[in-house]
C-alpha cells in the first residue's frame, strides 16, 4: 500500500468539550501533492510500528492539497486517539496512506444521509460534494449539544439541508425515524453512519418502512457483534498456494498471525476487518467472512478473505498469494 509524508498544519477543537479535534494534513514535500479523494474515503494513520487507525475524511474532494479528519478521544478505545491527542502536535510528520473508499457515494435521484455522534465525519464530506453538485439531499445528525462539528454544520453553505437532532432534548433516533425514510422512495439511497446499535436501529426501521436493503449503505468504526460458532470458531489449515506450506490455525489465532509467524508477508492495518487492506485472494475452501468491507455479493462469490478476522466453513482455505 502507497504512504505518504504529511506535516500537520493545524490542530483545531471540533466541539466546546474538546473531546473531539480537527488535524489538518498537508503534504511533507509541496513538490509531490497528495492523492486525490472520493466522498465517503478514509486514510490509515501510521502512529507506530503496530499502531495504525483508519479516519474518514470530512473535507471536500475539491480542496486539493490538504486532508483533513476528526478524532474523538476515547481513553477506553485502542489507543489510537489517545496518541493523537497526546503525541500530535502541529508541525509533527504522520505517514498516512493513499485514500480507500469503501463507502462510495452512489448515483441515485436523491440522498438521505444519517449520522450518528462522530458518524459524522464521512457524511459531511458527501454532503459538501451534492451540495456542489446541486443534488437533492438532506442530512440528519443524532448527536449532543457539544456534537463534533456542530459549528462547522450550522456555517456551512448547506445549512438549510441540515437537521440536528439533540438526544438530550428526547430528539433520539428510538423516538422515530427521520421523515424522509418513513415512505420509501425507490429512487433515493440512504447512507448511515454512526455506532453499531444506531445504525442497526436505523436499518432494521427503514427496512420495515420499505426500504430495500440495497439502497441502504453502512460505515461501521468497528466491527458489528457476532454469536459465538462452535463450528467455525475452531481451528484449520491455511494452505499458501505459491508455495505449497500448509499451517494449523488454532482457535484462538487468525489467519494473519499464523502467516506472520511463519515468515509470510502480508499486509495488515486494522485488524478488524473494516479496511480491507488484507483482502486476499482464495483458491479453494469456503471462507466463514467476517468482515465489514465485503458486499453481499463478494461475501457469495468466496473468492478473497480478510485474513486478519475471517475463518474457515472447510478444513482447508488456500489463499493466493
Amino acid at each position: 500500500m502507497s504512504t505518504h509524508d504529511t506535516v500537520v498544519h493545524a490542530i483545531t477543537l471540533a466541539s466546546a468539550a474538546g473531546t473531539s479535534r480537527l488535524y489538518e494534513l498537508r503534504a511533507a514535500d509541496p513538490a509531490t501533492p497528495l492523492p486525490a479523494f472520493e466522498p465517503g474515503a478514509h486514510i490509515d494513520v501510521y502512529l507506530g510500528p503496530t499502531l495504525i487507525r483508519q479516519y474518514s475524511l470530512l473535507n471536500s474532494p475539491d480542496e486539493y492539497g490538504r486532508y483533513l479528519i476528526c478524532v474523538r478521544r476515547d481513553d477506553t478505545g485502542r489507543g489510537g486517539s489517545t496518541a493523537m491527542h497526546r503525541d500530535i502536535t502541529v508541525g509533527g510528520r504522520l505517514r498516512v496512506s493513499t485514500p480507500r473508499n469503501l463507502f462510495p457515494l452512489l448515483p441515485a435521484q436523491r440522498y438521505v444521509l444519517v449520522a450518528g455522534g462522530i458518524g459524522i465525519t464521512p457524511l459531511l464530506s458527501m454532503a459538501e460534494e451534492l451540495a456542489r453538485r446541486g443534488a437533492d439531499f438532506t442530512l440528519h445528525h443524532y448527536t449532543t449539544a457539544d456534537a463534533p462539528l456542530r459549528e462547522r454544520l450550522r456555517a456551512s453553505p448547506f445549512n438549510d439541508r441540515v437537521h440536528p437532532h439533540d438526544s438530550a432534548d428526547g430528539d433520539s433516533i428510538r423516538t422515530g425515524l427521520p421523515a424522509e425514510l418513513c415512505t420509501a422512495d425507490p429512487a433515493a439511497l440512504v447512507y448511515v453512519c454512526g455506532p453499531d446499535g444506531f445504525m442497526r436501529h436505523v436499518t432494521e426501521a427503514a427496512t420495515a418502512a420499505g426500504w430495500h436493503p440495497g439502497q441502504l449503505h453502512l460505515e461501521r468504526f468497528t466491527p458489528a457483534a457476532r454469536e459465538p460458532d462452535p463450528v467455525t470458531d475452531g481451528a484449520f489449515r491455511v494452505r499458501v498456494a505459491s508455495t505449497g506450506d500448509s499451517y494449523p490455525v488454532p482457535a484462538e489465532t487468525t489467519i494473519a498471525e499464523v502467516l506472520t509467524a511463519n515468515g509470510v508477508d502480508v499486509e495488515l492495518s486494522c485488524e478488524q476487518g473494516m479496511c480491507g487492506a488484507c483482502l486476499t485472494p482464495v483458491l479453494a475452501g469456503e471462507p466463514d467472512h467476517r468482515d465489514e468491507v465485503q458486499t453481499d455479493e463478494e461475501r457469495a462469490a468466496n473468492n478473497q478473505i480478510t485474513i486478519c478476522c475471517s475463518r474457515s466453513r472447510s478444513p482447508e482455505l488456500v489463499l493466493g498469494i
